[in-house]
């Protein structure tokens, strides 16, 4: 069985596109083409380079010492934070916009929640002189200042979504309605591994460079390409889907994906979908979403801006119910106290997202031989605010 996309665009039953007919023409041109340009020499030629002279991979895979002595395990964490930009967004911004430039496109729009993506595609804009429009949540655009300015040092104009929760979904409910009114001249740079297909594709193949460089890293640090356990937070779940992408199909590795439990499962304030989801559409991908009785997407709610997203990706969809990933939902107390044990026993002051990652060794135990990956997705400048204002600091 695999579970890669099929050639329909669907994991399993997951994915797929259901759009509007208005938004079919630049889906369809994005379909056709994004597998025939990433396959062209030149393309991979370019989007390799810049990968390692202006994004600076590989990033390293480090063995953190002292926090496998606490766990009693071997833990490693694969470096994305020290990618250009401070997370794993880049790897597909830079794709996104070199296939941007082959479909002949001149403007770009974004949506962010953390403000991750949205720095990272006003970043790849500034790089490539293309004008940049990124729409954001008018809470996220509150509570990601640092990442707002950056954007707009960038060169990019950000857009605040008003209506709805003011947070990302709606930011994209907003990117979606440009893109209609836009077909011609614009791209959308989807931050993560959801949307119609081809984007929850394109996106996990962009970061797929993650896996591909803890295969040759762990070979050259353990003997093995193959892990015992890999492990990655999900909101939407492109890092995570970079980190599971060489191993999918690997049913000896055990993948482990990290969902934000906010207040509690049953608090009423969370974004664990894989507990609370159910079928359902959203922007354009058939997936697991929260939903109340009749259908109304609920408000998700995480301390995490990027983890606050009311489905998952159609990948991990799939992959939770078939049982090929093991999901853990983890509250805000547990992921802030896991972040801060991380600065305090490693020297890394890890970004919220993936302080949830980190809280799972809290809620499982490994073996003392077990070779356990983090995907250390972002680091945490951006989130010194909310950890200022938790620990009182």
């Amino acid at each position: 069985m695999s579970y890669n996309v099929n050639e329909k665009g669907y994991y399993g039953e997951f994915g797929g596109a259901y759009i509007p007919e208005m938004l079919y023409p630049n889906v369809e041109e994005l379909r056709q083409n994004y597998l025939k340009i990433m396959a062209e020499p030149s393309f991979q030629e370019e989007f390799n380079a810049l990968l390692k002279d202006y994004v600076g991979r590989p990033s390293p895979l480090y063995l953190a010492k002292r926090l496998s002595e606490k766990y009693n395990t071997k833990i490693y964490l694969k470096r994305e934070d020290l990618n250009h930009t401070g997370a794993h967004k880049i790897n597909n911004t830079i794709g996104q916009i070199l296939m941007a430039k082959r479909l002949g496109k001149n403007r770009i729009i974004a949506e962010t929640g953390a403000g991750q993506h949205g720095v990272a595609t006003a970043t790849v804009c500034a790089l490539m002189g293309i004008e940049c429009i990124v729409y954001m949540g008018e809470i996220d655009i509150a509570r990601q200042a640092p990442n707002v300015a950056r954007m707009k040092m960038l060169g990019a104009k950000v857009v605040p979504a008003l209506s709805g929760s003011r947070t990302l979904k709606d930011a994209t409910n907003e990117a979606i309605r440009d893109w209609i009114n836009n077909p011609v001249d614009t791209h959308y740079i989807i931050g993560s591994v959801v949307g119609p297909h081809p984007y929850p594709d394109m996106v996990a193949k962009f970061q797929a460079v993650v896996s591909e460089e803890i295969k040759s890293q762990l070979l050259e640090k353990e003997g093995t390409e193959n892990p015992d356990y890999l492990i990655a937070c999900v909101g939407g779940g492109s890092n995570a889907a970079g980190t599971y992408y060489h191993y999918l199909d690997n049913e000896d590795v055990n993948i482990i994906a990290v969902e934000a439990a906010g207040k509690g499962v049953d608090s009423g304030e969370s974004a664990a979908t894989s507990v609370l989801g159910k079928e359902g559409i959203i922007h354009g991908s058939k997936t697991l979403l929260m939903q109340t009785k009749d259908g109304q997407i609920t408000e998700p709610y995480s301390i995490s801006a990027g983890l606050d997203y009311p489905g998952v990706g159609p990948m991990h969809a799939n992959l939770y119910k078939t049982g090929r990933a093991e999901f853990i939902a983890i509250t805000d107390d547990e992921a802030m106290t896991s972040g801060l044990e991380l600065c305090q026993l490693e020297g890394i002051i890890p970004a919220i997202e993936t302080s949830h990652a980190l809280a799972v060794f809290e809620h499982k135990k490994f073996k003392p031989d077990d070779i356990v990956v983090v995907n250390l997705s972002g680091r945490g400048d951006k989130d010194l605010q909310n950890y200022i204002d938790y620990f009182k600091l």
